[in-house]
């Protein structure tokens, strides 16, 4: 089971970036798991940034995030994608996807890619 994130990178105040998440090695379909992004900031604990459902039709958000953020999936590609706008220096983070299972009690998590917002 592999999930791989890319996208990061440096960018300025009000920039965007968009991260991906490729998944595979799945025991399941990709379609049957609920995917998440977090970020752990540097001395912070991992936070949940944005869920969104097995059935792609719900998703969730941190506070923080809303508005700005969107993710969404393809499940024939098996990728997870977290769109991020007007990005600000708080948002410098590791991304990391995570792949929570709907049919049993098991989840997997990427290496994460690291985002660093500053001018």
């Amino acid at each position: 089971v592999q999930l791989v994130e890319s996208g990061g990178g440096l960018v300025q105040p009000g920039g965007s970036l968009r991260l991906s998440c490729v998944a595979s090695g799945f025991p399941f379909s990709f379609s049957t798991y609920h995917m998440s992004w977090y970020r752990q900031a540097p001395g912070k604990e991992r936070e949940l940034v944005a869920t969104i459902y097995s059935n792609g039709l719900t998703s969730n958000y941190a506070d923080s995030v809303k508005g700005r953020f969107t993710i969404s999936r393809d499940n024939s590609k098996n990728m997870l994608a977290l769109q991020m706008n007007s990005l600000k220096p708080e948002d410098t983070a590791v991304y990391y996807c995570k792949a929570a299972s709907s049919l049993q009690s098991v989840q997997y998590w990427g290496q994460g890619t690291r985002v660093t917002v500053s001018s």
